[in-house]
C-alpha cells in the first residue's frame, strides 16, 4: 500500500540474481505495513466502525483494538484458522491472551441503536443477533445466512431453523469494556470485548429495568420476536455437516469456574473443521478473497457470496486446489501469498492485446495483468509518503483529524463522521460486510487533487523534497520527481515539458513579487504528478 523508494526500485533493477523477485516478495511480506495494508481489507468485509451508528452514533472509545488485533495477527502470520477462531470465540479459547480478547471485536462492530422504548428492545436485540449471524456468515462462509431469519433461504440450502440455532450460540454474548494487560511491563488497557458473564456497556435505559440480553433465543415466525415458536438449540448449517454428525461433536466442555457458556468455543470447531464441518468452505472463501486482491477479480467473482445466487467460479479445480494448500501449510496467508506473486499468471503484462480482448473482454481466463485503481487509504497513503510526511506510528487510539499524517487505517470509523477523501474514492460504509468496493471514476476526485488545501500542503512537501539543496538544475528536480512519484524515469518529451512548464511558472511567480517562486513552481509540477492516473494505478 505505500510507493518503494528510488533507492529500493535502483536496487532491484540492479539484482541480477535469479532470486531477486523471490527475495523481494519477502521483504515486503515481513514488512510491518503489510498487516496494515491487508488489515484493511479484512474491516471492510467485518463492518468495522468504532461507533454504534443510527442518529445518535455514540462511540466506541474503546474499539480500536480489535482493529490492533487484525493488524498484529495478519503479521505475525497468525494461521487463519486461529484467525477465525478468535474472533468468534477468543475469550473462551485463550483468555489469558491479550490478542484473543481483542479479537472478539469481531462480535460487536456492528450498529446498535442506542435510544429504544421498552417495546423495542426484544427486537433490537434480536437485530443484533443477526448482526453477528450474518457478518460471520458473509465473511467467512461467504454465504448469506441472515436470509433465512424470516423464512428458509429461497435460494441456498439454509433452513430458518438452521439459522435461529446459530443465532441460539449467540444468546448470552455481549459488548463490554474490559481491563486487558497487554504486557507486564504498562498498565491495563479498557478494551471493548464481547463476551458472556461480563458487566456490559450501559445503555440509555440502565436502571430501568431493560435487559442487555435475554437468556434463551427462540425460533421466530418471519423473524417477529411477537411469534415466538419455541427455544432455539445450539446447532449448525446442516449443508456444512458431512453425514449424521450430531452438534455435540463440536461441543467443547465448559470449565467449573468459567463465566461463559462456550458455545461459541464449539462453534469455532465446527467453523474449521475440514473433515466433517466448514473447514473446507472457509478456506475457499479466504483464497478467493485473496485472489480478488492479487488479479482484480476473484475465482468466484461474488466474493461474498458463494450461495446459488452468486457467480459460478471460473476455474473451480484452481479454487479447490489453492484451498486444499492453504490448510495443508497450516493455514499460513503468507505462504499463500508467495504462491500467489510467484506465479507466471500474476507476473504478465498488462500490455493490451486486440484479438485477445474480443474473446475475453472481462480478463475471465487471465490472459494479462488487470490494472486497476489503488483504494483510498492506499491513494492518501501514497500521496503522504512522497511529500515525504508519512507519520508510520503504528497502533493506538484513531483520530477524526483529517490532517492526520498517519495510514489511513489509523482514522478512527465514526459512522456518522465518514472521511471525505476516503469516501470520494470508494471506501465503503461500515454498516454492512463489504466483499467489493466499487472504482468510479468522478469529477470530485480530479477536482479533489486540484483544489483541495491538503493535496496543496502535500505537494510543498514533496517539493521541499525536491528543491531541499537549493541549486539543482531543473532537468535533476524533474528526474527526482518522477522517480519519487512514479518509479520511473521521465521520458524525453515529459522532461523537456516539465523543464518548460517549471521555467514559465517560477517566472510567472517572480512576476508577482513572490520570493519562494522556485517553490511554488516545483510545487505546482508536483501537485500535476499527484494527479497523474498513473500514481493512483497499479499497471
Amino acid at each position: 500500500g505505500l510507493p518503494p523508494s528510488p533507492a529500493e526500485v535502483t536496487a532491484f533493477v540492479a539484482n541480477a540474481q535469479p532470486h531477486a523477485y523471490e527475495e523481494l516478495l519477502e521483504k515486503l511480506l515481513a514488512s510491518s505495513h503489510y498487516g496494515e495494508r491487508w488489515g484493511r481489507h479484512w474491516l471492510d468485509i467485518v463492518r468495522f466502525a468504532e461507533s454504534a451508528g443510527f442518529e445518535h452514533d455514540e462511540d466506541r472509545p474503546h474499539a480500536f483494538h480489535y482493529r490492533d488485533f487484525v493488524v498484529k495477527a495478519l503479521n505475525a502470520d497468525m494461521p487463519f484458522d486461529q484467525f477465525a477462531q478468535w474472533q468468534v470465540a477468543g475469550d473462551e479459547l485463550a483468555p489469558a491472551n491479550p490478542l484473543a480478547l481483542m479479537a472478539t471485536g469481531f462480535l460487536g462492530a456492528g450498529v446498535l441503536p442506542t435510544q429504544l422504548t421498552e417495546r423495542e428492545f426484544e427486537r433490537a436485540r434480536y437485530d443484533e443477533l443477526d448482526d453477528m449471524v450474518s457478518t460471520l456468515g458473509t465473511s467467512m462462509l461467504g454465504l448469506t445466512v441472515g436470509c433465512a431469519r424470516c423464512h428458509d433461504h429461497k435460494f441456498d440450502p439454509i433452513p430458518s431453523a438452521d439459522y435461529y440455532r446459530l443465532v441460539a450460540t449467540f444468546t448470552t454474548a455481549i459488548r463490554s469494556n474490559v481491563q486487558v494487560r497487554m504486557d507486564a511491563k504498562r498498565p491495563p488497557a479498557t478494551v471493548m470485548v464481547v463476551s458472556e458473564g461480563v458487566k456490559p456497556i450501559k445503555h440509555h435505559a440502565e436502571g430501568r429495568g431493560f435487559p442487555h440480553f435475554y437468556p434463551q433465543a427462540h425460533f421466530l415466525a418471519r423473524g417477529d420476536p411477537l411469534q415466538k415458536q419455541g427455544v432455539a438449540p445450539m446447532g449448525f448449517l446442516q449443508v456444512l455437516v458431512s453425514g449424521s454428525q450430531p452438534a455435540e461433536r463440536w461441543s467443547v466442555k465448559r470449565p467449573a469456574d468459567a463465566k461463559s457458556s462456550f458455545r461459541r468455543a464449539g462453534l469455532s470447531k465446527w467453523l474449521t473443521d475440514v473433515e466433517h464441518g466448514a473447514g473446507q468452505l472457509l478456506a475457499r472463501v479466504i483464497v478467493n478473497r485473496l485472489w480478488k486482491h492479487h488479479f482484480g477479480r476473484g475465482l468466484v467473482a461474488t466474493t461474498n457470496d458463494f450461495g446459488v445466487q452468486g457467480e459460478r467460479p471460473s476455474h473451480p479445480e484452481l479454487l479447490d486446489a489453492l484451498a486444499l494448500d492453504l490448510i495443508r501449510r497450516g493455514w499460513r496467508l503468507k505462504e499463500l501469498h508467495r504462491l500467489m506473486m510467484s506465479s507466471s499468471v500474476y507476473r504478465q503484462s498488462a500490455v493490451d492485446d486486440w484479438q485477445d480482448r474480443q474473446r475475453d473482454p472481462q480478463n475471465r481466463w487471465l490472459w494479462h495483468f488487470q490494472p486497476r485503481r489503488l483504494e483510498a487509504e492506499a491513494i492518501r497513503d501514497c500521496i503522504l509518503a512522497v511529500s515525504g510526511q508519512l507519520d508510520r506510528t503504528p497502533f493506538g487510539p484513531g483520530t477524526l483529524d483529517q490532517a492526520s499524517r498517519r495510514r489511513s487505517i489509523y482514522f478512527t470509523i465514526k459512522r456518522s463522521k465518514l472521511i471525505p477523501m476516503l469516501q470520494i474514492f470508494d471506501a465503503p460504509e461500515p454498516l454492512a460486510s463489504t466483499g467489493e468496493r466499487p472504482a468510479t471514476t468522478i469529477a470530485p476526485q480530479a477536482l479533489l487533487f486540484m483544489n483541495d488545501p491538503r493535496i496543496r500542503s502535500y505537494a510543498l512537501g514533496f517539493a521541499q523534497r525536491l528543491v531541499e539543496n537549493g541549486d539543482d538544475p531543473l532537468n535533476l528536480i524533474v528526474s527526482r520527481a518522477y522517480s519519487i512519484a512514479l518509479g520511473r524515469k521521465a521520458t524525453d518529451a515529459e522532461g523537456a515539458a516539465a523543464q518548460e512548464f517549471l521555467t514559465a511558472q517560477t517566472k510567472s511567480y517572480q512576476e508577482d513579487s513572490r520570493t519562494d517562486a522556485t517553490l511554488l513552481s516545483v510545487a505546482d509540477f508536483c501537485q500535476i504528478l499527484l494527479s497523474l492516473n498513473e500514481f493512483i494505478y497499479v499497471d
